[in-house]
């Protein structure tokens, strides 16, 4: 093996591992190596997107494709990237229809499909998604992973029917894959059964806390100080009830609430006690900072994710409890 090449693998293998900073140096020294390699460019794009990085990401993602305009990998990489932290839907279906070009396996093609369709839903364009889904190759595909992701993508479009035999058959083939154990949840509360769902919850709870945080992820005590700093830049409408309240930040909601009926993936939850002695007592608010993580993807996108669940969850809990009109954006600004 030669040296570039060693690089490379080094580099990969760091990166499954989560590894952004050692994944990024094998990408340096790669380049190094061979500043024109388009596989150099996409390996520091994964580690960049990794660190959560997006706009260095794409940079790189850009290059690889410059460099070889078929690079099938950096073009879904690049569509991924568009789609989430960055936004460019567009973008991302133009990418996603260049890669179905170029794609020669069932994977191939599911890959460019189901990534087009997560970029539709998140325009808003689930007719069009639905639409798409029909591309989809019947399979079998190579990994059960696919199974899991076609499901998904017919949970997200509201067809239970679809993804149900498709979600309970991923969880069942890989009890240690978090995502598939937790849509199985989804899919048994939908189907009313409850306590079916608890244990696929309980499950996919156990799975994430035995998952290291991302790279980027912040301290407690950092995460904490961004969760005050949101709270005091709230509309005032909103901050009143929640200024003085006792902030705790945790990983993942305990099993007992999520027994009781909380979503493990929850992000914050706000506790308004009953007043004593008719003095009104001190809310709190709980905040998930393991799932704030992987709703936002990056540490630039926290804070807005943070904000709008303290608008949900605040106009939830206080404005519609009070039979206040819910607050929305144009009301708040």
């Amino acid at each position: 093996m030669d040296q570039l090449s060693a690089h490379l693998d080094r580099g990969w293998d760091l990166a499954q591992r989560g590894d952004a900073t050692g994944a990024s140096e094998c990408g340096k020294r790669a380049l190094e190596l061979d500043p024109q390699s388009p596989e150099v460019h996409n390996l520091l794009g994964y580690a960049a997107a990794l660190d959560g990085e997006a706009e260095e990401a794409l940079e790189h993602y850009r290059q690889a494709i410059a460099l070889d305009e078929s690079y099938f990998e950096a073009i879904l990489n690049s569509a991924e990237l568009m789609i989430y932290p960055i936004g460019d839907y567009a973008g991302a279906i133009e990418q996603c229809e260049e890669a179905l070009d170029l794609a020669e396996t069932d994977e191939e093609r599911a890959d460019c499909v189901l990534l087009k369709v997560d970029a539709l839903m998140a325009k808003g364009d689930f007719d069009e998604a639905k639409k798409a889904m029909v591309m989809i190759p019947e399979g079998p595909f190579e990994g059960s992973s696919y199974v899991f992701m076609i499901g998904r993508a017919y949970y997200e479009l509201g067809e239970i029917e679809k993804a149900a035999p498709l979600l309970e058959d991923a969880a069942k083939s890989d009890p240690t894959h978090a995502d598939a154990q937790y849509y199985a949840g989804l899919v048994r509360d939908e189907q009313g059964d409850p306590r079916g769902a608890t244990e696929a919850f309980l499950r996919a709870r156990a799975l994430d806390l035995g998952r290291p945080p991302p790279a980027w992820a912040p301290s407690t005590d950092a995460f904490a100080a961004i969760v005050r700093g949101i709270i005091e830049k709230l509309d005032a409408v909103l901050a009143r009830y929640v200024r003085e309240a006792d902030v705790y930040v945790v990983d993942v909601p305990g099993a007992e609430l999520v027994v009781d009926g909380i979503d493990p993936r929850s992000m914050l939850i706000l506790d308004a006690p009953e007043p004593i002695n008719g003095a009104p007592a001190r809310a709190r608010v709980f905040v998930y900072q393991r799932n704030v993580e992987r709703a936002a993807g990056s540490i630039e996108a926290m804070s807005e994710e943070l904000t709008a669940a303290f608008e949900r969850e605040v106009t939830a809990v206080f404005l519609e409890k009070d039979g206040a009109e819910p607050a929305d954006k144009n009301q708040l600004n």
